[in-house]
């Protein structure tokens, strides 16, 4: 593996991408909320982030009609229970209102939450022109939360979480997150497979950890189950664009690296139908490239 100083330039640069676009998008939450008068709270610090509030049938973060179709499902409705990184509480909405829990895809910069509102909305997925640009079949069901089962030494299984499983397809969801994890070179020599699946010099270390760990293991469960992989991200992050490009350069086989793909919020946003379109433009400036 090819060593990176960790003070490049360039590699200094690349955080601003996703802080200029965390800040985009919670701008527009702002304006949302208080235009709308939407229950939802602002979390502390120099960026704070919109955390919507659910009631009444609504959420905040939600098109209405993928909210509807997530309530009406047990396995997708439990996905809006996963907890919040920050483990806080909410203060009450009201003075009669009991404090309650952050949840994860309560905040407004939440990429599951994004992925959601997309594959949850009704008949997104019998649109031909939407599963051609992902090179599935139509009329699939989205599983969320997916948890594969890679081999690692000693007989142990990873069950890391994927964003979503898609008929044949694993997908790994991105909006404002920094980076794609990293982690010391040990971590990733635990696969069995990872000599054979990645050239090792051809995958970027600094400070002697690995980066793009959460794309390589995304790569092996994929590898493992005979799937593709897609990263899915906004086409304003240059820098996770580049680190998936370096992720897939380092793969040795065509085949495997014939299944992985890139596709972009913007891409989507021109494939769907113009109401969740409208809903992607207005909350998260994802506007369609055509």
């Amino acid at each position: 593996m090819r060593e990176i100083e960790p003070e490049r330039p360039q590699r200094r640069s690349s955080a601003l991408f996703p802080a200029n676009l965390r800040r985009a998008v919670t701008d527009r939450s702002v304006a949302r909320v208080r235009s709308a008068a939407a229950p939802h709270e602002l979390t502390r610090g120099a960026m704070p982030s919109v955390i919507y509030a659910p009631g009444d049938g609504r959420h905040g973060n939600f098109i209405e009609a993928s909210y509807r179709r997530i309530l009406a499902d047990p396995a997708w409705s439990q996905r809006l229970e996963k907890s919040h990184t920050a483990g806080r509480q909410a203060g009450p909405t009201g003075p009669d209102e009991e404090v309650r829990r952050w949840r994860e895809l309560d905040t407004a910069t939440s990429s599951d939450a994004l992925l959601m509102n997309i594959f949850c909305y009704p008949r997104v997925l019998a649109g031909k022109r939407f599963t051609s640009l992902l090179g599935l079949a139509e009329g699939l069901r989205p599983e969320f939360g997916y948890r594969p089962r890679t081999q690692l030494e000693r007989q142990l299984t990873d069950r890391t979480e994927i964003d979503m499983r898609l008929g044949n397809l694993l997908v790994e969801a991105k909006l404002t997150e920094s980076d794609c994890q990293t982690a010391p070179l040990r971590l990733i020599e635990r696969y069995p497979r990872f000599a054979e699946v990645f050239e090792r010099e051809a995958l970027e270390v600094r400070g002697g950890r690995v980066q793009a760990y959460q794309l390589i293991r995304g790569v092996l469960a994929a590898e493992a189950e005979a799937a593709g992989f897609c990263l899915m991200c906004d086409a304003r992050r240059p820098d996770l664009i580049e680190s998936w490009y370096g992720v897939m350069r380092a793969v040795r086989g065509y085949e495997l690296r014939a299944r992985l793909r890139l596709v972009t919020w913007q891409e989507i946003a021109a494939c769907v139908p113009v109401p969740l379109r409208t809903f992607l433009a207005d909350k998260y400036g994802i506007e369609s490239p055509v």
